[in-house]
């Protein structure tokens, strides 16, 4: 092998390893049940005056954790007991709940962003120490993913845009409107209701495919209702010893045949297959 030659292939080497990040666009899935965030006030009227939630376990945001408190949660036609509250306090308090849940309660919650709670569903929290009744603050959570920063750069979105969502699987689902929240506080995850991943049969560290507007999602189970017609590649031989990505780039054809012992550089094979060129050896 020439200089240049080596030459070449060191060069491509280099820039394989400087590569873009090429992790897919799938995102951790976490399913989210049924739980209150409780301001200082109300879980001093909950608990007592001074009271302090004492952890469970952490949660995936950090910072966040469940705590070992629970309270519950009543509506006009029923109750629902030991609904978890996630700390630390929050400077407003909020319940999210299913829609499955709401019918138990006999409630209409909205489908909220975390936080929206202005004009949201009233309900009654019960503490061991007292009761309070909320006029707003129960809300459907809206399904969303956390991102870090340099999260939403790779998936080229923003925080506030919607996305679309899909998972494979026993039963393959796809979530329309997916709000984006960016934070360097967030953990990549994408957080859904009881509902949702029934569903859809989804647990908790199943990943879901990201598809922003506009690109459709690659349906491995499809069938042909009618033959398609196609056409033959158009092969092109080539005879160097040594195919480079600029060589790939340059063919004309469909199809690339190669004799046996030249070497194929791993960024002629990238380029090949994103202009979908065969790279063939001849016998």
């Amino acid at each position: 092998m020439n200089e240049q030659a080596i030459r070449t292939i060191v060069e491509e080497v280099i820039q394989q390893l400087f590569k873009k990040d090429s992790r897919p666009n799938t995102i951790p899935m976490a399913v989210s049940a049924r739980h209150c965030h409780l301001s200082q006030t109300d879980l001093e009227t909950l608990f007592g005056k001074g009271y302090e939630l004492t952890k469970k376990a952490e949660l995936s945001q950090p910072g966040q954790f469940a705590a070992n408190e629970t309270v519950v949660i009543v509506g006009p036609r029923g109750s629902i007991e030991k609904v978890r509250i996630l700390g630390p306090a929050r400077s407003l308090t909020q319940v999210e709940v299913s829609k499955t849940d709401a019918v138990k309660l006999g409630v209409n919650p909205p489908i909220r962003e975390s936080g929206n709670i202005a004009g949201s569903a009233p309900i009654t929290l019960v503490g061991p120490k007292g009761s309070i009744y909320k006029n707003e603050g129960l809300i459907i959570a809206q399904t969303h993913i956390h991102m870090h920063p340099d999260d939403a750069v790779h998936f080229g979105v923003e925080n506030g845009e919607y996305v679309r969502i899909r998972t494979e699987g026993e039963r393959p689902v796809s979530f329309e409107k997916v709000l984006i929240r960016v934070s360097p506080r967030y953990r990549l995850e994408m957080h859904i209701d009881t509902d949702e991943a029934n569903a859809g049969l989804i647990t908790s560290g199943q990943s879901g495919i990201l598809v922003k507007d506009g690109e459709k999602p690659v349906n491995t189970q499809a069938t042909l209702k009618e033959p398609v017609q196609t056409k033959e590649p158009e092969a092109v031989i080539f005879q160097k010893n040594l195919l480079t990505k600029r060589d790939v780039q340059a063919c004309k054809g469909d199809s690339i045949s190669v004799r046996k012992g030249t070497i194929v550089t791993p960024l002629a094979r990238d380029a090949a297959r994103e202009l979908k060129k065969a790279i063939r050896v001849m016998d």
